[in-house]
């Protein structure tokens, strides 16, 4: 039987939001819908678990049986994705993705919580979910089958009894390593049906063609270009799939990387931080809105399948207009309510040596004097970004893969040295997923360590505290608020043209990060965070704020 499959992550959307989207992936031709199920979202710390708002997985079942759409569940532990560390808690303390107990503990804590759940919508029990996968393109990463045998036989003694599969890419090295006796082996490619097929064949005959990722888009990094791929180009590709198996779309509904959740690569030794949009050049978009690969791709799986009229729908978007933030609170001014608690250590500690998983994170120390000539303060091991201030002044920025030191004058008193201290997102893909995240490996004055540290965990998960109407003059990062005034919530693109590096929270709620290398240039704005009248808008901008501090709400986003 063909399966005509489409992937929307139910945490990259808001929920209020799934039915839109769910009815428009079905009408476009599929009848199953593929997620991924990320553990650091819903185990933020060990053993507190969160199954609500955005990590309401079981709520997003029900809405997709309502669609008329089966579910297809990847319950990792490990999910890629582009998603912050690939899933994976920053608690956890490695090794990661084998049969270590130090790993396989907290995984099979985690699912106890997690598989039941899942088990309990399967539609041999009455609900809609029909595949569950072992983990995640494994082959890319290890091999380790004694690691995959425990991942699946527990599945099975949780409840799972419908039928279970691996995804890896189509080659020897992946396949060899990825796939499990028994196991339906399925492959991941963007385009070359008859050649991926084939080389799947080799090492699983018996097994139905079935690509689980068809890559019909991709995400972005900042700094690099916009990915998109041509309609006509992407529906042939899969006409070449349908013509030979089962297909799943990756993806076919575009969302958000929220908050701090959007994940990084690396090539080699460059750290590529993705975007806050992952709208992924998908046939139904960020938005919601039906692009031309919507078009294209209903009429291909026409000729495989019924296809449900389209849902009539008005693509509301707020008017174009510009809001002024006109008040500043410097972020060093707050830390007496932002801060998780004062660290006093002689060396820096990483964020989750702090505890901390996300956020930023501030040291300060003194560096003695006099010195005689101006020195270079090196920040060794930094994971992602700082801001440099020195007795308050804005003294630079250095950056992972950028300038690591700056030019220090120190006085005969000495000076104070402050880092604010950023995290990027950790890396989802490769060896390096599991990193650390804030200074690694201390800092030095010329050759000499700086030691007695004062730390600051600044995790920004909740603005709400801010205590606006203080007198706030200090430099270096800064919050900025203003109110923007809706009649009727809809959706809306908010661009901070002049604002070079931060982050937007509205009504509470954090956006995601911007930044004025691109190719990103509005975040997407969704109409359930509004409401009638006044609404907060809140943005901390690292680097400095324009003087005319504003933001503006355009009609189409700008990727």
């Amino acid at each position: 039987m063909k399966v005509l499959s489409g992937a929307m992550h139910y945490f990259r959307t808001l929920p209020r939001q799934w039915p839109d989207r769910l009815g428009k992936l079905r009408a476009m031709g599929v009848d199953t819908v593929e997620t991924y199920v990320p553990w650091n979202l819903h185990e933020p710390r060990p053993g507190r678990f969160d199954f609500t708002g955005l990590a309401d997985m079981e709520g997003f079942f029900l809405a997709a049986g309502e669609a008329g759409l089966k579910v297809i569940v990847r319950p990792g532990p490990y999910i890629c994705a582009e998603w912050e560390n690939g899933g994976l808690p920053s608690w956890l303390p490695g090794p990661y993705r084998c049969h270590d107990p130090r790993f396989l503990e907290p995984v099979d804590r985690f699912f106890d919580e997690l598989i039941p759940r899942i088990a309990a919508h399967q539609a041999t029990r009455g609900g809609n979910v029909v595949m569950v996968q072992v983990e995640n393109e494994y082959g890319s990463y290890g091999t380790d089958p004694v690691y995959l045998r425990h991942l699946a036989d527990g599945l099975v003694r949780r409840g799972i009894d419908v039928p279970l599969f691996t995804s890896d890419g189509a080659t020897d090295l992946m396949l060899t390593g990825g796939t499990l006796p028994g196991v339906l082996a399925t492959a991941n490619f963007g385009s070359g049906a008859e050649r991926q097929f084939e080389a799947l064949a080799r090492h699983r005959p018996d097994d139905d063609p079935f690509c689980m990722e068809f890559w019909n888009g991709w995400f972005d990094h900042y700094g690099e270009r916009h990915h998109t791929r041509d309609p006509r180009d992407a529906a042939q590709a899969l006409e070449e799939i349908l013509e030979r198996g089962s297909v799943n779309f990756y993806m076919a509904v575009g969302g958000t990387n929220f908050g701090f959740w959007a994940g990084a690569n690396a090539d080699g030794d460059t750290y590529q931080p993705t975007v806050t949009s992952y709208d992924y050049d998908a046939p139904i978009s960020e938005s919601g809105a039906l692009t031309p690969k919507f078009w294209a791709y209903r009429e291909v799986l026409g000729r495989h399948a019924d296809l449900p009229p389209v849902p009539e729908s008005v693509q509301e978007t707020l008017p174009p207009q510009r809001v002024e933030l006109g008040e500043r609170l410097a972020l060093l001014d707050c830390l007496d309510v932002l801060s998780a608690g004062t660290v006093r250590s002689a060396a820096t500690r990483t964020f989750e040596e702090l505890g901390q998983d996300y956020g930023l994170a501030v040291y300060r120390t003194r560096i003695p004097g006099p010195r005689g000539d101006a020195l270079r303060v090196r920040v060794r091991g930094l994971h992602d970004r700082a801001n440099v201030l020195v007795d308050g002044a804005v003294a630079g920025v250095l950056e992972r893969d950028g300038a690591s030191d700056v030019e220090v004058k120190t006085p005969a008193e000495g000076a104070e040295l402050t880092l604010v201290v950023e995290a990027m997102g950790r890396v989802n893909y490769g060896p390096l997923v599991g990193e650390r995240k804030g200074v690694l490996d201390g800092v030095q004055h010329d050759q000499q360590y700086l030691f007695g540290w004062e730390i600051d965990p600044v995790p920004l998960s909740d603005v709400s505290a801010l205590p606006w109407g203080r007198s706030s003059a200090a430099e270096g990062p800064a919050f900025h608020r203003g109110t923007l005034h809706v009649e009727r919530p809809a959706d809306g693109f908010l661009a901070l043209p002049g604002w070079v590096k931060g982050h937007v929270w509205v009504n509470g709620f954090h956006l995601g990060r911007y930044w004025d290398k691109g190719p990103q240039v509005t975040l997407y704005l969704p109409w359930p965070l509004l409401r009638e009248g006044a609404n907060e808008i809140v943005v901390l901008e690292m680097d400095g704020a324009p003087r005319d501090a504003r933001v503006e709400l355009r009609p189409e986003p700008q990727l």
